[in-house]
């Protein structure tokens, strides 16, 4: 937990650079673990992406919880560059998911060859905005 003093700290510095605060680091999201819930995300709906590739599906169980998976193959590279890839998706989830995510929904990002370690992070977040918007307006 961040000691109050840093907060009040990183509120005033915000507001004095114009910028809005941080997102808290509180998770609005759970990561998923298991395989099948992989799968069950691969054969549901698919966006692609500049930085990386979306996969979707509403769960219908009726819990509000959005789930999120992260994964990259060996075609990113060697160990030390899918788990920078990973990294740099999880931090444009923890930017963006929370605004645009839907309850009940299962996400899982698939990183790109090349692209998601190299790619601006903001257009990365662009990006993420813009599939979830897509993936929403399908019927």
């Amino acid at each position: 937990m961040t000691p109050p003093l840093a907060e009040e700290a990183d509120r005033v510095i915000a507001e004095a650079s114009g910028e809005p605060a941080a997102v808290s680091s509180c998770a609005a999201y759970t990561i998923l673990a298991k395989r099948a819930d992989f799968l069950r995300a691969a054969s549901a709906r698919r966006q692609g992406a500049e930085g990386f590739l979306l996969q979707a599906r509403d769960r219908k169980d009726g819990l509000p919880a959005i789930r999120v998976g992260f994964t990259c193959s060996k075609k990113v590279g060697n160990a030390v560059m899918r788990n920078r890839a990973r990294r740099r998706l999880r931090e444009v989830v923890r930017a963006v998911l929370p605004g645009l995510g839907k309850p009940g929904w299962d996400y899982v990002l698939v990183g790109r060859p090349g692209v998601t370690v190299i790619r601006d992070f903001a257009a990365l977040k662009a990006d993420l905005a813009a599939a979830l918007r897509q993936i929403h307006a399908r019927p």
